[in-house]
């Protein structure tokens, strides 16, 4: 995952937020060198554009490496389109060459 350039952190407002003790440790070793605060800016834009209709895909096709069948539980947006999945319905599950289970769109994979 790559830190979205934003703004520098000398302009960037101090905030204070409680995490458990694992929680914490748990995105120190996810973040790798990028460091965790980092990982939760990326983590918090992400979802801010999930929610605000401004989602841009960060994943291609090239980097499904299968996919299954599925059925929407909840509204989610495929990582490939940005398009809308409705609960109930049909859509599958991509898995990436990293590992992620993610959601896509039926046509998404077509060409």
């Amino acid at each position: 995952m790559h830190t979205l350039t934003r703004t520098t952190t000398t302009e960037m407002e101090v905030t204070s937020i409680r995490l458990e003790r694992e929680l914490k440790d748990k995105l120190k070793e996810l973040s790798g060198n990028v460091g965790y605060q980092a990982l939760i800016r990326d983590i918090l834009w992400n979802y801010v554009q999930q929610k605000s209709g401004d989602y841009q895909p960060a994943f291609s096709s090239n980097d499904i490496r299968a996919s299954v069948a599925a059925t929407a539980e909840k509204e989610v947006r495929c990582v490939l389109t940005g398009q809308l999945i409705r609960p109930q319905e049909a859509m599958l599950l991509g898995f990436t060459n990293g590992g992620d289970l993610v959601p896509l769109s039926i046509k998404s994979l077509s060409k």
